[in-house]
């Protein structure tokens, strides 16, 4: 029995225990609030384009036993044209990280208020929150002692409970199970949606999972036979989770479509009142702050991995430079989350980032994965190829689309 659930869970499960974070539920609830069933297709779409990149990236660190920021590195070898990938990837990484952590620790901070209070204080007529600090300080504590493995699990397992209770509720409260399939199968975006739109990829579809993924997958995948087992936990592990992202629209698009404006947890935690009561705050708070944490120790890692990678540091992951970019990382998303904004803004903010810098990493990872010198006769077939084009190509669309509602290029 052992056996055969070690072929459905590993390596991808972590990854969808990442991006199952506080931005989706925030980003899923305002979908169903704002749009109802109609933007399920998005998230249809993220899980198929997460499949495919992360099977990929899986793949070149199973044939390799390399990382993706290392065979980066390895394979540019021209030196202006290692100079500009080694900048823009690893500009992306930081970039985006940065933006994510900010939505992480405004996530983390959500589920605190909510369970506790609020702390926060005006200077010269700014308001400036004191959670963020609270939170940063947690991460911090287990970055630098290392004793965040535990820790970890059990926030993941607090995460994982948050997610089925979401799934549990969109049954429950019963949806209209035609227009759940319209709104799944037949795509349809208005230009007030496209934001949106690019925030359920950017949530899903995350940029750092892919140098994540390509790392951790060498702890468990040590042959290329393995290969068949891989693909499966990976299929398997991100449907789940798409799975509970949908089941986070159809809840709130059940409950509270067009009814409310979002603003914090508790008017989250409404959507899961049909199941839990007066104790939805609680729980949903719980969720919030255990996925914030979580992931506020996640997303700085995987830009150290990443940074680690490209520029070909040797050292450990107790080297100065290895804490400084980690450190870096926290410190801008306790900045982020900080200076009065609202926590559901810059979760927003930092899925929508996310969305517009994965078009330039999956250009690389496509590149990389079409390298018979890297990776032999491992390399993409022609359908994968196709997919994976599909999926830059939807990506770039979506996100040109984003950015001209905004601010009218066309």
């Amino acid at each position: 029995m052992k056996n055969m659930l070690s072929k459905y869970f590993g390596p991808s499960t972590l990854v969808t225990a990442a991006f199952i974070g506080p931005g989706t539920v925030t980003v899923c609830t305002l979908a169903g609030v704002r749009s109802g069933y109609m933007l399920l297709w998005a998230i249809l779409f993220s899980v198929i384009a997460t499949i495919v990149l992360q099977e990929m990236t899986a793949r070149l660190g199973l044939v390799t036993q390399k990382g993706f920021g290392e065979a980066i590195r390895k394979e540019l070898t021209h030196p202006i044209a290692r100079f500009l990938g080694i900048v823009l990837v690893l500009g992306a990484i930081v970039f985006g990280n940065a933006a994510y952590e900010g939505g992480n620790i405004s996530g983390a901070v959500l589920g605190f208020e909510e369970l506790f209070f609020n702390l926060g204080t005006h200077i010269n007529g700014i308001y400036i929150s004191a959670s963020p600090l609270i939170i940063g300080a947690i991460a911090f504590c287990l970055l630098i002692t290392g004793s965040f493995r535990l820790i970890e699990r059990f926030l993941i397992g607090l995460v994982l409970v948050m997610s089925l209770v979401f799934l549990t509720t969109a049954f429950v409260t019963g949806p209209d199970l035609a227009e759940v399939v319209r709104g799944l199968l037949i795509p349809s975006v208005s230009s007030e949606q496209m934001l949106t739109v690019i925030a359920l990829i950017g949530t899903t579809v995350v940029p750092y999972n892919l140098f994540l993924h390509a790392s951790i997958v060498q702890k468990k995948y040590k042959d290329v036979d393995q290969l068949s087992d891989l693909r499966k936990e990976n299929a398997t592990a991100i449907i789940l989770g798409g799975i509970i992202s949908m089941s986070i629209v159809i809840t709130s698009a059940t409950t509270l479509f067009g009814d409310r404006t979002i603003n914090s947890a508790a008017d989250m935690a409404i959507q899961l009142e049909p199941l839990l009561g007066s104790w939805s705050g609680y729980f949903l708070g719980l969720g919030l702050f255990a996925a914030g944490i979580s992931s506020a120790i996640t997303a700085p890692l995987a830009a150290a991995y990443a940074a680690k990678g490209i520029l070909g540091w040797e050292e450990g992951l107790g080297s100065k430079r290895f804490k400084v970019v980690w450190m870096g990382i926290l410190f801008i998303g306790v900045l982020f989350s900080m200076f009065g904004i609202s926590p559901v803004q810059v979760i927003q903010f930092a899925q929508v980032a996310n969305g517009i810098l994965l078009p330039l990493i999956a250009i690389f990872l496509l590149y990389l994965v079409n390298k018979k010198s890297l990776l032999g006769s491992y390399i993409n077939s022609v359908t994968q190829n196709v997919l994976g084009l599909i999926v830059i190509l939807v990506a770039i669309l979506i996100s040109f689309r984003s950015l001209n509602s905004v601010f009218g290029f066309l």
